[in-house]
């Protein structure tokens, strides 16, 4: 999307791409990961402090470069949809992850894990769904073979779930709408398909739903949240329940094959450059 000129703000090229990074930091030479807004694939980088994280002494740079924007936007929307709370008695949470064989899917599977959530997850394979439900997806659903709305419908006995986590954006936006419960949210981080999010104001109307965006870019600015939220994520890496999920590795010089996984939607989890130094 930063390539194609998708997010506000960004420049027009030529421009360095990246939001997140693993690296030494100069003066303490203590190892970090980070994020920027861009910028990240280039042998240094200037960061701010505040969004500057210490890299787990079991980790390597890889699963460190892999974690910030994965693991901040899938906690960061659990936290939106109001799953970091336990449920109300009687009640459970139920979310739908999109894309869930990918980089924040399948963080947002560990950390759904760890907070008990009935997980429903889309994909184009099965092979990836299953290597998913390793990680504590209970749910695979694949798009190619079924429609997820009928599938969400018929696993939840026409129910629906609590959240849906919506990259996608075209008609998924409203197709998502249409897989939720009464109140519940679809958390729009993104939208892969390149096609502007579409609402059906109806099913907003039925179930009381709503459309929250999710913004890491912006949430990132603020020390209210992101510290808070950082606190958890690093409790849970201390406990070595969370693992960034690595797909490939790029020597940098082959970014344009890196990208070009992306594109045809053949990673499984996260997509790492490496800059040799």
């Amino acid at each position: 999307m930063t390539t194609q000129g998708g997010y506000p703000g960004t420049p027009p090229p030529p421009l360095i791409a990246g939001r997140e990074f693993a690296g030494v930091e100069e003066g303490t030479k203590r190892r970090v990961m980070g994020y920027i807004q861009w910028g990240a694939f280039a042998e240094r980088v200037a960061a701010n402090p505040n969004m500057l994280w210490p890299v787990p002494d079991n980790w390597t740079d890889e699963q460190a470069a892999a974690f910030p924007v994965n693991y901040f936007t899938a906690y960061l929307g659990y936290w939106q949809a109001g799953m970091t709370q336990p449920a109300a008695a009687g009640k459970d949470h139920r979310v739908l992850i999109h894309a869930v064989a990918g980089g924040v899917g399948t963080a947002a599977v560990q950390i759904g894990r760890i907070l008990g959530v009935e997980m429903y997850g889309t994909s184009s394979s099965d092979e990836k769904l299953a290597r998913v439900k390793e990680l504590g997806l209970q749910h695979g659903i694949n798009y190619k073979r079924n429609d997820y709305e009928e599938e969400v419908k018929n696993l939840t006995h026409g129910e629906g779930v609590d959240a849906v986590f919506e990259m996608l954006g075209g008609e998924h936006t409203a197709r998502s709408l249409r897989c939720l419960r009464d109140f519940g949210r679809v958390i729009q981080y993104g939208t892969a398909t390149g096609k502007a999010p579409q609402l059906d104001v109806r099913a907003l109307y039925a179930k009381s739903a709503s459309v929250q965006g999710l913004w890491l870019t912006y949430l990132s600015q603020k020390r209210e949240i992101m510290e808070p939220a950082w606190r958890q994520l690093s409790e849970w890496i201390a406990q070595r329940t969370l693992t960034p999920v690595i797909g490939k590795v790029f020597p940098l010089e082959q970014a344009v094959e890196a990208y070009k996984l992306l594109q045809d939607g053949k990673n499984y989890g996260k997509v790492v450059l490496k800059i040799s130094g």
